[in-house]
């Protein structure tokens, strides 16, 4: 049986960072394969820029996001998440860390903005996610195979030469426009034609199978974001957390606060 998700697993050379909440502790493991990302979270840890920033977006059998800088000062019923650092950090998608439950990743902005999938510097999230039937990980992998096809659509209208037809598509979309985009898909479907029919389409491998149907996770994020931990410790507060009441943006009726120290540092 495979480690699917870990408790108290880790070694002394791991780095630990250790998620204070009013709901108890999270400990996460930080990959050293993902350095940018490591890294980053560690100058922000080190310097208590999480010290009182909320988890402000929760959304149960999914995950429990937090980092948004504006959430430190925030009133009741704020809107929360456009709140950044002013810089991303390059992505480090690797395929053998994907969205098992636990697993902590950046967060980033849509492909239509963003299709270089480039991560907050300091937004994250941590997977909750549900189990998914062999017949729900066949939809995912259609679902992933059209999400690559529409980072390829959206890198074609951010290329500077064809700035007017993305214009033309967005003004289109936000009026619900139907037959100029279906006949603006048509025209740009050609042009991208060769780079759509070199897409694999995405297959499970059988760890990733087994962790997403007996432990469960979010796996149609898988290739969007970097994953870069792990909860080793605290699970059953991520349950907590992701089961708490929430208004009509998925923000915690009661703020859910969080202070970070590390534990373990291993440069």
């Amino acid at each position: 049986m495979l480690l699917l998700v870990s408790t108290g697993v880790y070694a002394k050379t791991d780095t630990l960072v250790v998620i204070s909440t009013d709901y108890g502790t999270i400990k996460v493991k930080l990959y050293k394969d993902t350095p940018l990302h490591r890294n980053n979270f560690l100058k922000l840890v080190q310097s208590g820029f999480y010290d009182s920033i909320l988890f402000h977006r929760v959304i149960n059998t999914f995950m429990i996001q937090g980092g948004d800088p504006d959430s430190k000062h925030a009133k009741p019923g704020q809107f929360l998440g456009n709140g950044d650092l002013g810089y991303t950090i390059s992505p480090e998608i690797l395929p053998h860390h994907f969205h098992k439950k636990g697993v902590l990743a950046a967060a980033r902005e849509s492909d239509d903005v963003n299709p270089g999938k480039l991560s907050s510097a300091c937004q994250f999230y941590i997977v909750q996610g549900k189990k998914f039937t062999s017949a729900d990980i066949a939809q995912v992998e259609r679902r992933i195979y059209n999400n690559d096809k529409q980072t390829i659509f959206w890198q074609f209208l951010n290329k500077p030469e064809n700035s007017r037809l993305k214009e033309r598509y967005i003004e289109n979309q936000s009026e619900r426009n139907t037959d100029s985009l279906n006949y603006l898909n048509q025209l740009i479907q050609p042009q991208i034609e060769n780079e759509i029919a070199n897409i694999k389409i995405h297959k499970f491998t059988p760890a990733e199978l087994e962790a997403y149907t007996e432990v469960g996770g979010a796996p149609h994020l898988d290739g969007s974001y970097t994953v870069f931990g792990e909860v080793v410790e605290g699970i059953e507060v991520v349950d907590k957390i992701a089961a708490v009441g929430v208004d009509h943006n998925n923000r915690p009726i009661e703020d859910i606060r969080m202070k970070m120290k590390i534990e373990i540092i291993n440069y």
